[in-house]
């Protein structure tokens, strides 16, 4: 029997139920019938975080950042290439600081970029401050779907 996952949609956050073996394939939400992955970081709110991070069985990083911030900026294009390369194994999100206050408070995000991987809605790693290419992806590998918890 082939291992299911819970993923909530990008578009809608409606959680869905996942065959592993065809994260690859693009699956759609049942919902709304749009992708669930689009290789691009997903903007979280307070809205959709418990179903994109908190309920999700995939392994979530979740980029802490705001507008204003210059190594943030830095941050964006590396991560977002990341996204391309390493989804559907783990959901890359953006979560902007200024805009979700009481989310960011309640990970006690003190200083910008921090990135968290979530794996069954709960905190396993942070990475303050920007990342190169290399070191992102070799910092996420342990993290990915299909590795061991």
């Amino acid at each position: 029997m082939t291992e299911s996952l819970v993923l909530g949609c990008a578009h809608c956050a409606a959680l869905n139920r996942v065959d592993a073996g065809r994260l690859a394939s693009a699956p759609r939400c049942g919902k709304c019938k749009l992708p669930l992955f689009s290789s691009e970081p997903v903007e979280l709110t307070g809205a959709n975080f418990h179903a994109l991070v908190a309920r999700s069985e995939l392994p979530v990083v979740v980029d802490f950042w705001a507008s204003w911030c210059g190594p943030c900026k830095m941050m964006a294009p590396i991560f977002a290439e990341a996204a391309r390369e390493l989804e559907p194994r783990m959901r890359f999100a953006k979560l902007d600081t200024e805009a979700e206050q009481g989310l960011a408070a309640r990970f006690g995000i003190r200083s910008i970029p921090t990135l968290i991987v979530f794996r069954g809605g709960q905190e396993v790693a942070r990475q303050p401050g920007v990342l190169q290419g290399p070191q992102l992806r070799q910092w996420l590998m342990p993290h990915l779907a299909g590795q061991p918890a």
